[in-house]
């Protein structure tokens, strides 16, 4: 019987990045003047910012962390 190796295949589907500026963000001040965020802190203590090219949501918080969602490369991360 002769062995059979299969080299699987992958695709990348979805790039989680942590970034963090070691400073506050006032996100009232974003909401204010940045079109089309969501900030509602009643329901969520971050600032949600959506690109559509990339296609990423990137989460910000006022502690100056930021969490970028949805990129399918490091590249895209850039970008968003």
């Amino acid at each position: 019987m002769e062995r059979v190796i299969v080299k699987p295949s992958f695709k990348i589907e979805n790039v989680v990045a942590s970034i963090t500026i070691n400073q506050t963000i006032d996100l009232n001040v974003i909401s204010a003047n940045v079109p089309g965020v969501e900030y509602n802190p009643e329901q969520f203590p971050g600032l949600i910012y959506r690109l559509s090219k990339p296609r990423t949501a990137t989460l910000i918080f006022s502690s100056g962390k930021m969490v970028c969602t949805g990129a399918k490369s490091e590249k895209e991360v850039h970008n968003a």
